[in-house]
């Protein structure tokens, strides 16, 4: 799930995921931080599910994935659509 908190000149975007699914540390990776994981890792939140947020610029594209353990790679679902392999956001 993807929630987006509007700013004057940015968009933080939180990344959602439930707490144990897929099991392991997960982490976005995307065009945002030049694909490397472990920059951008889930964090549990107090409703039960997991999430990271990134400040991205308003008015731009991004395509990202998830990387979960055991080299497991993943799209998001409620992604605005795909670029690829990829999912894509809209800010």
């Amino acid at each position: 799930m993807l929630e987006r908190t509007l700013r004057k000149d940015r968009t933080e975007i939180t990344f959602v995921l439930p707490a144990d699914i897929p099991p392991g540390p997960v982490s976005v990776v995307g065009d945002f931080n030049n694909w490397q994981p472990g920059v951008h890792t889930l964090q549990p939140r107090k409703d039960g599910k997991r999430a990271v947020t990134v400040e991205l610029p308003s008015e731009s594209a991004h395509s990202f994935r998830y990387l979960a353990a055991g080299d497991y790679w993943f799209n998001d679902e409620n992604a605005d659509d795909q670029d690829g392999p990829n999912s894509r956001l809209h800010t």
